[in-house]
């Protein structure tokens, strides 16, 4: 066990006790040791093997931290301070004491209706520091809810991930200690300042080319040409270096804001390239594409996934003076990214100047970019809280 405390506000420990209930202990009490006063909000992530004992791990943290909000879920890994367990028993638990904070936790579920599928439990949103949201992928229309909540209103801070690595009816979401095994918790935090930030980890491969023909997902013409022809002729022009990093998995960037003159990191959106038709020479993208839209490809890559956190984490720390964060990184990255375990937690821990920092691998990470919120792949994404 190593728990990892940070005094004052917030604090953060881990467990790999093979017991879920003695592990979330064991983790609450290395988040809880530097605090002083009342645990406003706490979060419990538990690895897959805890998933049968969520229950028991839940209300053995409430009763050892008697916090007044407890969100969490069951992920397949688990990270906090400079430590990530990828597989095998962990708990994580993060605690602060936030004076001056409005916290409004919510379940949302979704509900059939005959226009389509509402989404009930989301709360309104009026000025939120921050939207922490945690996703039963199984049950919850995580695609088109952040699609309507984009269309709604721009700028939402919504951070979080999406949980179930158990599988199905096993996403072990908890709410105030209860646990639940569908739709998506989470917590709105006002009053605060926090700052969050999205590094996707990706280098830009070959030229852009704005889109000129396409319905859907699909792109028929890149600069005025065939798109899979275009695709080919980039890929031909890559050095070997950039070859052999589009052979570990290609990626589409599409640019978020076209206003922009030059477009840099952090202003494409990154998208699979799931499926090309030889005789239409078409290729489909895991994302509605529009007739305008500038689009490079990407690839992914440790050295700039390292970067890009490092640069990410420089705009926050600009912002004010860490106190802990919460993590949400790709079950992608970790040691299936990097040559060396635990790159992401230490990297935050040793940006922020803190290990008061928890979170979970994701089988899909929420962040805001470019002023709205997407699921993305491959990311890390964090919600920063931030002193004074």
């Amino acid at each position: 066990m190593t728990p990892r405390t940070m005094a004052g506000r917030i604090g953060a420990g881990l467990s790999e006790a093979p017991d879920a209930a003695e592990a979330a202990v064991e983790a609450a009490r290395g988040a809880a040791s530097d605090l002083v006063g009342g645990i406003d909000l706490a979060f419990l992530f538990l690895s897959a093997d805890h998933a049968d004992e969520a229950p028991e791990a839940a209300e053995a943290v409430m009763a050892e931290l008697a916090p007044a909000h407890l969100i969490g879920c069951v992920a397949e890994g688990v990270l906090a301070g400079d430590r990530e367990l990828e597989r095998g028993p962990g708990a994580a638990v993060w605690a602060a004491v936030l004076p001056g904070a409005e916290i409004v936790p919510f379940s949302a579920i979704p509900v059939e209706t005959d226009d389509g599928v509402l989404v009930t439990g989301f709360p309104e949103l009026d000025d939120p520091a921050l939207v922490a949201l945690l996703v039963d992928p199984y049950t919850f229309p995580i695609g088109g809810f952040l699609a309507g909540l984009n269309e709604e209103r721009r700028g939402v801070p919504l951070v979080g991930g999406i949980a179930g690595g158990a599988g199905p009816g096993r996403a072990g979401l908890i709410l105030d200690g209860e646990v639940r095994e569908e739709g998506a918790v989470g917590a709105v935090v006002s009053g605060i300042r926090v700052a969050t930030a999205v590094s996707q980890g990706c280098a830009p491969l070959g030229r852009e080319a704005v889109v000129t023909g396409a319905e859907g997902n699909v792109v028929y013409e890149l600069a005025g040409k065939p798109a899979l022809s275009w695709v080919r002729t980039q890929l031909g022009a890559l050095s070997d270096e950039e070859q052999s990093l589009a052979e570990r998995g290609l990626l589409a960037g599409l640019v978020i804001d076209e206003n922009k003159d030059e477009y840099e990191r952090g202003d494409f959106l990154m998208r699979g390239l799931i499926g090309i038709d030889e005789d239409e020479e078409t290729v489909a993208l895991g994302e509605q594409v529009r007739v305008g839209q500038t689009l490079r490809l990407h690839a992914r890559d440790a050295r700039s996934a390292d970067e890009d956190l490092r640069r990410a984490l420089a705009d926050v720390t600009r912002q004010g003076d860490p106190s802990g964060a919460l993590v949400f990184t790709c079950n992608g990255r970790g040691t299936n990214m990097f040559p060396e375990p635990d790159h992401d937690a230490r990297l935050v821990a040793d940006e922020i100047g803190s290990p008061a920092l928890a979170g979970f691998f994701c089988g899909g990470e929420i962040g805001p970019v470019g002023g709205r919120a997407f699921l993305h792949g491959f990311t890390a994404t964090l919600a920063v809280f931030l002193d004074g």
